[in-house]
């Protein structure tokens, strides 16, 4: 019998919140960078005390043995915007592989999807936790899946819980037509990808732009060097409310020489 359950779930929230950081991280390096990311947004749990004794009772594992035999105390959840996207997330996890964390198995539920509908993509990994008691490897899982994959998961998990995993026969031929048209929405995204990845792409740069503008502004403001500083920002305003993007671009160029001229500091 467990006597500290605290005590065993530590290490998994430990995990869980590493690992969130580290595929945030992967994503706003791609957005720094003014790339399409493939990971869209991370979330992460771990199992709720109740849930890892109604599955040890399903899948007859001893409580002694919860650790060695249980892979999903610690969960994380990546979203994509395609299905394109998740080999692309697989592979950034494989490439990890021996270094941060080790890939045990993988599931594959979106070629070869569940009877009910579901569709992900499964990775069971050993992660090393550091410990106030030392290192211990943990297992965790990572789904990988597209956002309307997840849309309908989340709905289907609600439905199963509500009805303690006894859905009635006709909600569940709903919920399997509705995992198809998740499916279909996937597949007509995919066929558009390149033209939404170009205008995201585009939507980033531009936001940078003005980040970076708005940033030389208040630098050049805070210089006290430049007299006529305000009629730069009634300016910016005007260019940003047409939505020109070559003319912010001359536009920050010109901050550019002029900061240079008066040799001022940008701040980072």
């Amino acid at each position: 019998m467990i006597q500290n359950w605290d005590q065993l779930l530590i290490p998994y929230d430990q995990a869980v919140e590493e690992l969130k950081i580290k595929f945030k991280s992967i994503r706003n390096e791609y957005r720094r960078m003014d790339e399409y990311s493939p990971i869209e947004f991370v979330t992460g749990r771990v199992k709720k005390i109740s849930s890892i004794l109604d599955k040890a009772k399903k899948l007859d594992i001893p409580l002694d043995k919860l650790t060695e035999q249980m892979e999903d105390i610690a969960g994380i959840r990546i979203m994509c915007q395609m299905v394109e996207d998740i080999d692309r997330v697989v592979d950034l996890i494989r490439e990890r592989d021996g270094k941060d964390l080790k890939v045990a198995y993988e599931k594959d539920y979106i070629k070869n999807k569940k009877e009910s509908g579901y569709r992900s993509y499964h990775m069971i990994i050993k992660y090393p936790v550091h410990t106030a008691f030392g290192e211990k490897e943990i297992l965790a899982e990572i789904q990988i899946r597209t956002l309307a994959m997840n849309f309908w998961s989340t709905i289907e998990h609600s439905l199963n819980y509500k009805f303690e995993r006894n859905i009635p026969k006709h909600i569940r031929v709903r919920l399997k037509n509705a995992a198809e048209a998740a499916s279909k929405l996937d597949q007509e995204m995919s066929e558009i990808r390149e033209e939404i990845i170009d205008s995201q792409e585009v939507f980033q740069v531009k936001s940078s732009l003005v980040a970076d503008i708005l940033n030389k502004i208040q630098t050049l403001y805070f210089s006290g060097k430049i007299k006529d500083i305000d009629d730069y920002r009634e300016e910016f305003f005007r260019i940003q409310e047409r939505g020109d993007f070559a003319e912010l671009r001359e536009f920050k160029k010109r901050l550019d020489e002029l900061a240079k001229k008066y040799n001022i500091q940008m701040i980072l």
